[in-house]
């Protein structure tokens, strides 16, 4: 429940400031995120060479910490650039991805400075732990993606042939696509306990469902495992079914009973007027 002294701020500031000055501040938001984007673009660019071997091109090499671990020590893949400029774009785009990337909490920072002053008390706290919450977690996707599914995946379609009178040769361009489409599809995939939550905040689902739907849940989530490694031995299955699982119950966690959910579901009689 909102207090007088928040409903009299929030009042007030709503008065104070017309559409034009909430644009103008907004507008100073986003120039500064471009501000450190752009900063961080061209300081990892000066340094882009140094990284792309050791961290973009190390899942290649044998010495990758994950092929030890699945007995494919011998693993290793010779990317070739087949188009004139593509390593020069790739030199900007990388830069510019991972610059996005690590400016990720800062902008998170300066949204939250803009929308907070508008917030009661309690929707403060709920949308700095959905922040908290969403950045963690995205980040840890990431990780994942690139320590586990896409070197996974690499190994696996990097050695499939249709046919033996058909090598393989991989492109920079080809390699660099699927490098930042898995490890980024596998951060989008962590924020699902964030899903779980905002849904559970609404009233839309509550724990029983995710109680009730277990097995359900599993049968499709390896399938999904399956997918992404197909490969067919069980180990490699169980290390990406294992976190995408985790996941499942880690939302579930977050997820407030029925009566709760209906208690706390945010409706037009419950909002604060």
């Amino acid at each position: 429940m909102a207090t007088a002294t928040d409903e009299a701020l929030k009042k007030g500031r709503q008065e104070e400031m017309s559409f034009w000055d909430h644009a103008d501040a907004l507008r100073g938001v986003l120039l500064r995120a471009a501000g450190v984007v752009v900063v961080l673009t061209a300081l990892l660019f000066s340094v882009m060479p140094r990284l792309f071997d050791e961290v973009i091109m190390a899942p290649c090499r044998p010495d990758f910490w994950l092929y030890g671990l699945l007995g494919a020590g011998d693993f290793s893949v010779t990317i070739v650039n087949i188009k004139l400029a593509s390593q020069f774009f790739i030199h900007v785009s990388s830069s510019f991805w991972l610059a996005l990337v690590l400016s990720c909490p800062v902008i998170m920072y300066l949204l939250w400075t803009f929308v907070s002053p508008a917030l009661y008390s309690h929707e403060r706290r709920g949308v700095k732990t959905a922040f908290i919450l969403g950045n963690f977690m995205f980040f840890a996707g990431l990780a994942v993606g690139y320590l586990l599914v896409f070197p996974i995946t690499l190994r696996f379609l990097a050695d499939y042939q249709v046919s033996a009178a058909v090598p393989n040769h991989i492109s920079l361009d080809s390699y660099m696509d699927n490098f930042l489409m898995m490890i980024f599809i596998m951060g989008l995939v962590f924020e699902l306990p964030l899903l779980c939550w905002l849904l559970g905040r609404l009233g839309i689902v509550h724990r029983g469902l995710f109680n009730r739907y277990r097995r359900h849940a599993i049968v499709v989530l390896l399938v999904v495992a399956a997918f992404i490694t197909p490969t067919g031995d069980p180990f490699t299955l169980a290390v990406v079914f294992l976190p995408v699982y985790l996941l499942w119950e880690f939302g579930a966690l977050l997820v407030p009973s029925a009566d709760k959910a209906k208690a706390q579901a945010v409706t037009p009689d419950n909002i604060p007027s």
